[in-house]
């Protein structure tokens, strides 16, 4: 078996005995193989396994990855993981099944207008600054209520759940814990966190994706 394959059954292993230890009943998180800048002949030893949750930050590589792969293999799912500029969104809404990254009105503007135009909805996850970071993109934590009702109630946007880039070097699961309590105050059961550094701090608070790339793939050159 390949090498990758074998990373990432030792990976849903971790998360099934943990999930064991925490007596999760029936919680089975997806993972998300964050496959930026790695190449298709590292990606079809996944795809030929059956799995199908793969994650891209960079729209172009993307376009030019994953075309033809989603023509042949129908059930791959595809999260754009990376920061959406708006001019982007038209090349996003054909390709992509979900987004993780929606952070301002004007992106969820563009994306309502762009579905309408192709007849196409997303699964997105609102991105919360959950550490108030100046240098961090996301909705602040005291205006989610408002910015969800917008985006589900205005727009019709299919906004499924929370995502966060929680600081680094600073206990994560103070913060996973808030996105949990914040989900659950918006009746939201998705929830983007976990990446290959946390995940299994991620699953204390039900993550249901996790977006797991070097732990799988290893280092990016």
């Amino acid at each position: 078996m390949h090498k990758i394959v074998d990373k990432l059954i030792s990976i849903q292993n971790e998360i099934q005995e943990k999930s064991i230890q925490l007596n999760y009943h029936n919680y089975q998180p997806n993972i998300v193989a964050v496959s930026k800048t790695f190449p298709l002949t590292q990606v079809m030893p996944l795809i030929n396994h059956g799995h199908i949750h793969f994650g891209e930050n960079k729209v172009q590589e993307a376009i030019e990855k994953w075309l033809d792969i989603k023509n042949n293999f129908e059930n791959i799912k595809l999260h754009m993981v990376g920061k959406l500029q708006t001019n982007k969104v038209k090349h996003v809404i054909p390709l992509f099944d979900y987004i993780h990254s929606l952070d301002n009105l004007k992106l969820a503007e563009k994306i309502a207008n762009e579905q309408s135009k192709k007849n196409k909805k997303v699964k997105i996850f609102i991105q919360i600054n959950i550490a108030n970071e100046s240098q961090k993109s996301g909705i602040q934590k005291e205006k989610i209520e408002n910015f969800y009702k917008v985006c589900h109630e205005d727009l019709g946007l299919n906004i499924i759940g929370l995502m966060c880039l929680p600081p680094k070097n600073i206990s994560d699961e103070i913060y996973f814990s808030e996105m949990f309590n914040l989900s659950r105050k918006i009746k939201l059961t998705g929830l983007s966190m976990g990446m290959s550094s946390d995940y299994l701090n991620a699953i204390k608070y039900r993550s249901t994706f996790l977006r797991i790339g070097s732990k799988i793939f290893g280092n990016r050159v």
